[in-house]
């Protein structure tokens, strides 16, 4: 099951790669830029990396997009042009969504109790969450660059906004 979820996940963020490449609206760039995200998530989920895919689907597919868009849309990169839509995309998207889905929820069902813990020396007793680890990690001895970070992020903003600012 994971080979199968490997797969069909790998194959969506290299399309989703191209498709980001070849698009001519900034915007439409963007959305398949979160399409590479998400595939990434759910590739980390499957390698047992929890946390890993938790904070790729809230920081990069979450907030780095909508700072993306923010952008293209603060430096007005052009007209969109209004279409119906592709036809493609309404024949394979909804049996494509319905399918992906049935699969996460199979996989998600079928382990739900080795979700997100580490067993130690075999006891059941000693089971230790991967959350847990990680946040002390994170909140103690690298408190530091975590919030380092954060301000970087601040400013970067504060640049675009600033850049993207027309003179009156």
């Amino acid at each position: 099951m994971q080979t199968a979820l490997f797969i069909i996940f790998g194959i969506a963020a290299i399309a989703g790669a191209l498709n980001l490449l070849f698009q001519h609206h900034p915007i439409n760039s963007a959305l398949s830029l979160v399409v590479v995200m998400m595939s990434l998530a759910v590739l980390y989920w499957s390698l047992g990396a929890e946390f890993l895919a938790a904070a790729q689907v809230i920081v990069y597919a979450g907030a780095v997009m909508v700072l993306f868009v923010f952008v293209v849309m603060l430096l007005n990169a052009g007209v969109e042009e209004h279409t119906s839509g592709s036809k493609i995309a309404y024949i394979a998207g909804i049996p494509g969504a319905a399918a992906v889905f049935a699969l996460l929820a199979f996989v998600f069902l079928k382990n739900k109790a080795a979700l997100g813990t580490t067993q130690l020396g075999g006891d059941l007793n000693n089971v230790v969450s991967n959350l847990t680890e990680i946040s002390h990690t994170l909140f103690t001895s690298l408190l530091l660059p975590f919030e380092a970070t954060s301000i970087l992020i601040l400013v970067a903003i504060l640049g675009a906004v600033v850049l993207a600012r027309k003179e009156l």
